[in-house]
């Protein structure tokens, strides 16, 4: 007689199991989510393994030297950039973003390029025919005979497919959530599917030597969806971030065992496919109006790499007896109502009755608190009515007492900004440090302040107390 399979029910935003249905998560909340799966058979067949003397793991010291891995250049320097060089042979990376964002053109450019320069380049769609693939890379107007593309969503026919190509360099995945193996008795997408066809492609990639990229799907939160154990099992993951208003799109490293993490790259979306910027800073900054109130520039890093972003505020009565209104874009909701606080309650700044509205022109999210000063000024400037110096730059980190605090990389934010012809930089004042010394740039003033008080008082305090 057959005996029937187990199943247990599994919630596939978290991969939590119970072992019965529920209409909400117990682990992370998420409703209709948890849905019935058949269990995997224990290898062992339900008992435990017998304990034995294993192998001897050899230990060595932490001092030697280790070559570097070897690279593969994509051709495609922003990409390079945030990879942190390259390919590496056998590393895995996963690529998530928004539908529609570019996730799929940004790899086949890449794609072709490697397979115009003479490397075996394999590309396997799950969501899109041979003949869709072929019409989008003759509408972007590639052209590399050499490139290999299939439909496909077995992984066991794949895999079987992969093992008998030599001298392979890379192999897209496009994506992981529309894989399927056979021996997980589950729907594609699923965590189980998910986590079991990523482990066999990763076994492959490694076994074989080749480039591996997987495209992921994300949540309306911007997680990638699936188990959280696919970001673990993968040397890089990457995000392909940006709005659809914008031309801009963003790839962010935020994980990445062979290059720094936060690293970016950025390109433009023009009707060729995406173009790499490679001086986003004078991109970001091309339609800038300088003598416009509650405008300043923010040098900023990102990854290794300084760039200059505008940053806009706006201040408008609020309308009847409604709460005032925080409207932001690009930057943190949270940290703009510190500052908020912090320019009221310190420095004598009125704006509990105001909208606010604060904008990072160009599409790019700010994460780092080195931009809170550039939010200052430009708050505070909305609210006396006059201008920030056109010429300058603002980066400071700013706390509850509204002093302003030291930042990392200070140099490479003055050199960006003297390179793109500013003449002027509001930094923290130094704290002397033994015999370091902050050398300015030539024709780049240091206007160094200590507390956010004195910047109010460049703008008119008793004008901006009033306003």
């Amino acid at each position: 007689m057959a005996r029937r399979p187990s199943v247990h029910y599994v919630c596939q935003s978290c991969g939590a199991v119970f072992p019965k249905w529920a209409g909400r998560c117990e682990s992370c909340g998420a409703w209709n989510s948890i849905v019935e799966e058949a269990a995997e058979p224990a290898a062992t067949g339900g008992t435990a393994p017998r304990r034995g003397r294993g192998a001897k793991v050899a230990f060595v010291s932490l001092a030697g030297t280790a070559e570097p891995p070897p690279r593969i250049g994509t051709r495609m320097a922003e990409l390079d950039r945030v990879l942190g060089g390259g390919l590496v042979p056998a590393s895995v990376v996963l690529v998530g973003g928004d539908p529609g964002i570019g996730k799929s053109t940004l790899l086949l450019q890449a794609a072709c390029a490697l397979a115009a320069a003479g490397r075996r380049v394999k590309y396997i769609s799950g969501e899109e025919a041979v003949d869709q693939i072929r019409l989008r890379a003759r509408r972007l107007g590639l052209d590399a005979p050499g490139l290999e593309i299939a439909a496909a969503i077995n992984v066991t026919d794949i895999a079987g497919t992969l093992e008998s190509e030599p001298d392979i360099a890379l192999v897209v995945i496009d994506s992981i959530q529309t894989m399927w193996l056979e021996s997980v008795e589950s729907a594609p997408g699923t965590v189980s599917q998910v986590r079991a066809t990523a482990f066999e492609l990763i076994r492959l990639a490694k076994q074989r030597g080749f480039s591996l990229i997987l495209v992921g799907h994300v949540t309306k939160e911007g997680a990638l969806a699936g188990p959280r154990v696919l970001e673990h099992m993968v040397d890089a993951v990457m995000y392909f971030e940006g709005d659809r208003g914008h031309q801009f799109r963003i790839l962010r490293a935020a994980k990445n065992r062979f290059g720094a993490t936060d690293e970016i790259g950025v390109f433009a979306m023009t009707d060729q496919g995406l173009v790499e910027v490679p001086n986003p800073s004078a991109l970001f900054l091309a339609e800038r109006r300088g003598n416009i109130a509650g405008s300043a520039v923010f040098a900023g890093i990102e990854g290794t790499r300084p760039v200059l972003l505008e940053v806009q505020a706006l201040l408008s009565p609020k309308s009847g007896d409604s709460a005032p209104r925080r409207a932001v874009v690009g930057w943190d909701t949270s940290r703009l109502n510190m500052l908020l606080a912090v320019l009221e309650a310190r420095c004598g700044l009125k704006l509990h009755g105001m909208d606010v509205h604060l904008n990072i022109a160009g599409g790019l999210r700010v994460l780092e608190p080195a931009a809170d000063l550039a939010v200052a000024a430009a708050l505070v400037s909305a609210a006396t009515g006059k201008p920030t110096h056109a010429g300058a730059v603002y980066f400071g980190e700013i706390g509850l007492s509204g002093e302003i605090r030291q930042v990392a990389q200070v140099d490479a934010r003055l050199k960006e900004a003297q390179k793109l012809g500013f003449d002027a930089a509001f930094l923290p004042r130094r704290i002397a440090r033994g015999n370091t010394r902050l050398v300015a740039p030539e024709g780049l003033q240091l206007n160094e302040i200590g507390h956010l008080g004195d910047l109010v008082t460049l703008f008119g305090g008793a004008d901006s107390e009033e306003a």
